[in-house]
This record gives C-alpha cells, structure tokens and sequence, in this order.
C-alpha cells in the first residue's frame, strides 16, 4: 500500500493538486492530510481522502504522526517543514518528499522532488517504480 501524508498548512495547494492527480488510478492509496480547514478546504480531495482539521503550533504534523504507522511500503510526504524528518529517514520502505522548500532534515535517505521545478515525470516516474496501478482494461 503506498501511504500518503499530506501537510496541507505548508504545502500551496499548485504543489499538492498534480500529485493527487497522479495518484489517481493508484491501485491501494491511503490519502491523510491535516491543517486548518481553510487550507483543506483549498483542495480538491480524492474520495476516501481522510482529512483532519486542526489548527495551532505543530497540532496538524502531531495528527500525521498519528496516522502513521511503519510499514515496508512506499511513503509519499507532502510536507514543507522538517518534522518528518526522522519519520521519513526510519521509514522501512521508500520515501517521496513532495516540497517546494523542504528542510535538510527531509533529505537524508529520502529522494525530495518540487512538481514546481522539477515536473512531475520525476514523480510518475517514482510512483511506476513503487506503487502499482489499477488495471485499465
């Protein structure tokens, strides 16, 4: 399953959209995203996107952390901060970084990609690799 964490306080909505994009058609996905609700409320969710409004210092990044539980699978974090840093970093399985300014904290052992810059081939290409897609036919 490719478990996906979306900070939605520190991600702009232009970076979180094409990922969700690209997820879509992702054969088992596990879509949790926290903030306030204005910044959820910025986004187009995918159903069964579980989302979970909270608003004060760190209260949405406890919520993610929550969520999480370790896993061999893939990990896709739409983050702009550090936090999930040592998450990301014990993971047991691969890691994406989704950011447009992430923390040194979030590069180490983990492959970090801005859509903004870098497109989202290098993303497509990540998800082909880790995660499997329904079938078309």
């Amino acid at each position: 399953m490719l478990r996906v964490l979306v900070d939605a306080d520190n991600v702009a909505p232009q970076r979180i959209t094409p990922v969700l994009a690209l997820l879509d058609g992702i054969a088992d996905v596990r879509i949790t995203a926290s903030g306030r609700l204005e910044a959820l409320e910025r986004v187009s969710w995918p159903a069964g996107a579980e989302l979970l409004e909270h608003e004060g210092w760190q209260r949405a990044d406890l919520a993610l952390a929550e969520a999480y539980s370790p896993a061999d699978g893939p990990l896709l974090l739409v983050t702009g901060d550090g936090d999930f840093g040592l998450l990301a970093t014990r993971h047991p399985g691969p890691v994406l970084v989704v950011s447009g300014a992430p923390s040194g904290r979030l590069r180490d052992g983990t492959t970090v990609l801005d859509p903004a810059v870098d497109g989202l081939a290098p993303i497509e290409a990540w998800l082909r690799t880790y995660a499997h897609r329904h079938d078309s036919t």
